[in-house]
């Protein structure tokens, strides 16, 4: 099998967080959202029931460390995961933090106008905090 390799759109579009147990965690650079993305370091794996079950248990335990993280931060009422991999067909999640009156709410926020970048020392300073609402050590 393959190495693993990061989607190069995924790439474009987010920055690492941290390395959990089997995913990445990125963060979304678009400043409109708390938006976190995780995607699991396994080559050629489109859809959820690829993994077998020990790794679906680690990917969920994951996805319920980045909704806890999301909750009660940054306004968030709402979260929402999705999975769609219409466009980017490597398998990953994205968990992001909803509330009324967001941009695209009460939409979807895929394709949702332009994504807005954060600014590059305001992006540093929102991976660390990630970093840290995450739980991650530091050398992750």
């Amino acid at each position: 099998m393959s190495e693993f390799e990061l989607d190069s759109r995924l790439a474009t579009d987010s920055v690492l967080v941290a390395e959990g147990p089997l995913s990445q965690v990125r963060l979304m650079n678009d400043e409109r959202y708390p938006w976190l993305i995780l995607v699991p370091r396994l080559a050629g794996i489109t859809e959820w029931i690829e993994l077998d079950g020990e790794q679906q248990d680690k990917l969920r335990t994951e996805l319920n460390r980045a909704c806890k993280a999301l909750k009660g931060t940054d306004g968030v009422e709402k979260i929402n995961i999705g999975a769609l991999g219409n466009i980017v067909r490597q398998l990953h999640f994205h968990v992001i933090g909803r509330h009324v009156g967001d941009p695209a709410w009460p939409g979807p926020v895929w394709g949702h106008g332009q994504a807005h970048r954060h600014d590059p020392d305001v992006l540093a300073e929102r991976v660390a905090y990630w970093k840290e609402r995450l739980g991650y050590p530091a050398h992750s």
